[in-house]
């Protein structure tokens, strides 16, 4: 058989095993501006088959989300589809579903009948005013038409096959009486309830740490198998691309870039924005060649020495609870940080990692323990001794880096006044001094002067991260606290940010404690790594070492469920799960 033959028999298999379900022909939405016409998408093309995953892949802003919303016409105002087709045709008769008026009842059976939407942020796509059993009824009488009975029925049981633990007790729970994960999951529940042929799931796992995230997306596989669904799934991960995904769609500025197998995206990539988003991941799953090796030598003074810090919260009883509960958040955490060393905290949601370094930075009072600092000068005070004017000057040597560029800073101030204002509450500069040295900061970070007069609505996300780390050099410090800092941006622009921190700890002989729930971040970034579960640590080690041989078994798990940027490798196929009676009793014997 030649290979022209050989491929055309495959791809009748493939026609006949997995007909298409939904097509797209030419989708362009338009945005109307003052100042013009936003193209958020322009001229987009692709099918998607029933049982199969397609990957739309591409950077904040390439119009991903946007493409989604337009297969059931949830585009939001004034964007508006322009052109193109996106036809339903799983049916008897096909359904253009870009001619329906997205106020119809035509376009309502669609939505959450035959195409089911998972959102990015659970906690947001729920009502907490409602129960999780309401919400989910709801959707099941209004397409279903079945009796609220039935309909409950049908709800626990969506409930039990996407793993909600006791779903009889958990159905009349609110949705902040879920964790991250159980809120995503229910998520699913309610885009499944009526049987879709079609799940368009956008950027389900970003909010979640690798456990969680490798469990969805197991979930997600598993379900698309039993039921044959077509699955939509958007992402910027292209580990996650690599371990899921049938096909892939790169999207760029609005436009499909590269369109192919899984396969061949990311071994015969032809586009070059295709060979910079894999060049970005492949990159963070290695040692930076900028990091310079922890500086200390055996018997040196740590700049910060962490003892026995615990956290306790009470939780005060309610209707649900008459006693109050202690809550053990940080129990016994003890560590050195040494001068120009990259300490990285890792763990899952709740492990107790934010608020470690909160207490460092005494935004939080622990219940007990201490946090020795000592200065350039070899000068060592106990930072939880500290009176309020002491403390102003601890914290314009120990600073903190957000986690969110866009919520950290002011949208009512410039970058002058930003970047400045540290300068001007410990009154070092003001006038044009200050002036000078915003503009030095901004040129450290890699950022021009003739900026500073901007407002951050005017910035990128990466643009707007670099601002935020001006601010934190602007009282030359000697250590930051980077609380995941890198999650919120895009993986080619992480890896910048990370080259800049390196950079800058070279330079100015930084101390960094880095907290993550990416591994491959800390594994790039950090000299030793210390991992937290449920407010203890678990082990602490060099990162290489740590990263790549785990002592512990939750950090193998942990490390196992790191989705692997090669589809021919999957990690997740073999990960490990920790199960803490099972290795409480294997340590014992």
């Amino acid at each position: 058989m030649t290979e022209t033959s050989a491929a055309e028999s495959v791809t009748t298999a493939t026609s006949t095993e997995n007909p298409v379900v939904l097509s797209v022909n030419g989708l362009c939405v338009d945005f109307p501006l003052q100042k013009g016409v936003l193209h958020a998408v322009r001229d987009v093309s692709f099918d998607l088959r029933r049982g199969r995953t397609l990957a739309l892949v591409g950077e904040s802003g390439s119009g991903k989300s946007v493409t989604a919303r337009s297969l059931i016409q949830l585009v939001e105002r004034p964007g508006q589809i322009v052109a193109g087709q996106i036809q339903l045709l799983s049916g008897e008769q096909p359904i253009e579903i870009s001619a329906l008026d997205p106020k119809s009842s035509q376009i309502r059976a669609i939505r959450g009948g035959r195409i089911g939407l998972v959102f990015q942020e659970p906690m947001s796509a729920l009502s907490p005013m409602h129960t999780i059993g309401d919400q989910i009824d709801e959707a099941i009488q209004l397409h279903l038409k079945l009796e609220k009975k039935q309909a409950r029925e049908r709800t626990i049981e969506l409930l039990r096959h996407v793993e909600i633990p006791a779903p009889e007790q958990m159905v009349d729970r609110y949705s902040f009486e879920y964790s991250g994960g159980m809120r995503q999951r229910v998520c699913i529940a309610l885009a499944l309830a009526c049987d879709p042929e079609i799940l368009i799931a956008d950027e389900p796992t970003t909010a979640l740490d690798v456990t969680t995230q490798a469990e969805i997306l197991e979930l997600i596989a598993q379900l698309r198998k039993q039921r044959g669904m077509a699955v939509l799934l958007i992402t910027h991960d292209m580990g996650i691309v690599a371990e899921v995904a049938d096909e892939v769609a790169v999207m760029r500025r609005g436009e499909i870039v590269e369109h192919g197998s899984v396969d061949t995206i990311f071994y015969a990539p032809q586009h070059a924005y295709t060979q910079l988003l894999l060049d970005a991941t492949l990159k963070l799953e290695q040692a930076s060649a900028l990091k310079q090796g922890m500086v200390a030598e055996n018997g040196t003074q740590p700049v910060l020495s962490v003892r026995n810090l615990c956290k306790h919260f009470v939780q005060e009883g309610g209707w649900f609870r008459k006693d109050n509960r202690v809550v053990k958040a940080v129990e016994d955490v003890s560590f050195d940080l040494y001068r120009g060393e990259s300490l990285g905290i890792v763990g899952e949601s709740g492990s107790g990692k934010t608020t470690v370094g909160r207490m460092i930075m005494r935004i939080l009072e622990p219940t007990s323990g201490s946090v020795l600092y000592t200065g350039s000068d070899q000068i060592s005070y106990d930072v939880m001794k500290l009176r309020k004017k002491d403390l102003k000057r601890y914290h314009s040597v120990v600073r903190l880096v957000f986690q969110d560029p866009f919520a950290s800073l002011n949208p009512r101030m410039t970058v002058m006044q930003i970047v400045a204002d540290p300068l001007k509450a410990h009154r070092i500069a003001q006038g044009r001094e200050l002036e000078q040295r915003v503009a030095q900061l901004l040129e450290m970070v890699g950022l021009s002067p003739d900026m500073m007069d901007r407002y951050p609505h005017a910035f990128s996300g990466g643009q707007r991260q670099r601002i935020g780390i001006a601010r934190a050099l602007a009282l030359d410090p000697q250590v930051i606290i980077a609380d995941e800092a890198t999650s919120a941006l895009d993986v080619s622009i992480r890896s910048q940010i990370l080259d800049l921190l390196l950079d800058l700890q070279k330079r100015l002989d930084l101390s960094f404690i880095f907290i993550a729930h990416d591994i491959s971040v800390v594994r790039y970034f950090c000299d030793r790594v210390l991992v937290m579960h449920k407010g203890r640590v678990v082990e602490i080690g060099e990162a290489d070492t740590t990263c790549t041989t785990p002592a512990q078994p939750y950090t193998r798990a942990l490390i196992s469920a790191v989705p692997n940027p090669d589809p021919r490798n999957k990690r997740l196929l073999h990960r490990t799960r920790f199960n803490p009676d099972v290795n409480a009793t294997a340590s014992t014997t």
